[in-house]
């Protein structure tokens, strides 16, 4: 890992930070105890590991030898069912064990029993030997001296100091063919960062995704070792953090997407993809509106008429592609329509709807109300539930949408009509019965109606 070290804050992680690796060493080695004589129905997945339909009694005698001893036996109550009998702290321990293509006994999956029982006794061993210090392992976490906290200050930077693994305290010699770039791990990039000036703060929850590291890995929270076999953490499928399961419930929410991790840009989360480019908005609303605004306001059934689908799909995955470089000019797309309906499509394939989940009953509730006075009030309380790059990219759809409007004798595009067109686009109803949804399109419509005709009060 390579730290960034500053010359206000030099930190480096105490020496002490590799206990846990050591134990993972220490921990007891999986024993075999196989059948020596044949037993009928074995199940194809197991070995000789199993011996059928024994007792527990006949099962702990013959795995009372050694730790780390293991057999498989079958119940005696419940034909059928399996259980894993594993000798760990002089006492057989025993899990009931499943096969879905892979073996397991909880959440972490295996390819063969001795990898499952091997991962078992690390973590028992760990636990066991370890419990106090794991408790307490996130009260001085390493993320609070390279983690953001860094982000706002202006240090000058004395070198980098790459730091091995086996020896958190100790630099290692760099190789000269890997870039800073590449050395610096997800934690210490982020702390290396410039926002520009003009960039948003927005803030960010990290996309955790259960992870197996090959080869020993420390967590980026609180430097301890990760240990297991498999699924020794998690890691962030936007920025790359790498922490413990544990320590990813007390991170911060301040996840810093890269742009390696950010494949594409339809069907992004919309912070995750600002967040990504350092922008105020998704790039692609900005280049369509421009792009719509320059060459299309006057165009009849604006955003009603759609466009040829496949030139659509082909606007997409440049965007997909090329992200802010995509060539959208009309000398590629000549038919504005294509245009809008790809800004339709962007909005329609957010994992959260512009107007997202959590604030969408309130906005319902806002369209049911019949006073304008109160529904316009109403309306400014319900905005302030969107997170502040989706209330930012609605700002900037809704004051282009209002300009659209001014142009009605020509487009013939109203308030209402463009309500009717992106009600359903913007809003998306969270698990609700058909029969419902339909009966929120209409409140749908007057929502994104209320917002365009009230652009310049509630923004």
């Amino acid at each position: 890992m390579a730290l960034n070290v500053f010359d206000h804050d030099e930190y480096r992680p105490p020496v002490w930070k590799s206990y846990l690796y050591q134990l993972q060493q220490e921990a007891p080695h999986p024993r075999r105890v196989t059948c020596t004589c044949e037993v009928e129905n074995r199940p194809k997945y197991y070995g000789r590991e199993f011996h059928g339909k024994i007792s527990r009694e006949e099962a702990d005698q013959l795995l009372s030898q050694a730790e780390g001893s293991y057999l498989i036996r079958e119940s005696q109550r419940q034909p059928g069912t399996y259980t894993l009998a594993l000798r760990f702290g002089n006492q057989t321990r025993n899990f009931r064990l499943y096969h879905d293509g892979k073996h397991f006994v909880g959440e972490k999956r295996f390819e063969s029993i001795h990898d499952l029982v091997t991962d078992g006794l690390i973590t028992l061993y760990i636990e066991t030997k370890a419990a106090e210090y794991i408790a307490k392992m996130t009260i001085n976490p390493i993320y609070e001296h390279v983690g953001y906290t860094t982000l706002n200050q202006e240090p000058t930077p004395k070198k980098l100091l790459p730091l091995s693994p086996e020896a958190p305290d100790g630099p290692v010699p760099v190789k000269d063919e890997c870039s800073t770039e590449e050395r610096l791990t997800s934690l210490v990039r982020r702390a290396t960062l410039r926002e520009s000036d003009l960039a948003p703060k927005y803030e960010k929850v990290h996309s955790f995704k259960v992870h197996t590291f090959r080869g020993p890995h420390w967590c980026e929270y609180c430097a301890n070792f990760m240990w297991g076999l498999i699924a020794q953490g998690v890691k962030c499928a936007d920025c790359g953090l790498n922490v413990h399961k544990q320590c990813s419930k007390v991170v911060p929410n301040d996840c810093q997407p890269d742009l390696r991790h950010v494949k594409k840009v339809y069907s992004c989360d919309l912070t995750t993809l600002v967040k990504a480019h350092n922008t105020k908005r998704p790039m692609v609303v900005d280049m369509c509106i421009q792009e719509i605004e320059a060459r299309g306001l006057q165009s009849e059934g604006l955003y009603r008429i759609s466009g040829f689908s496949e030139l659509i799909e082909d606007v997409k995955l440049t965007f997909d592609r090329d992200g802010e470089k995509a060539d959208i000019s009309s000398s590629i797309y000549e038919d504005i329509n294509i245009i809008t309906g790809a800004l339709k499509l962007y909005f329609r394939e957010l994992p959260i709807p512009l107007i997202t989940y959590d604030a969408y009953p309130r906005f319902i509730e806002t369209g049911k109300i019949l006073d304008p006075d109160k529904r316009l009030e109403s309306l400014h309380e319900a905005l302030k539930l969107l997170p502040p790059a989706h209330f930012e990219t609605l700002r900037y759809l809704m004051a282009h949408l209002k300009r659209v409007t001014e142009y009605e004798k020509d487009n013939l595009m109203s308030s209402e009509n463009l309500g009717i067109v992106f009600g359903p686009t913007l809003m998306r109803a969270p698990e609700l019965d058909a029969m419902t949804a339909l009966n929120d399109i209409r409140y749908q419509r007057l929502v994104v109606e209320a917002l365009i005709t009230n652009e310049d009060v509630l923004f």
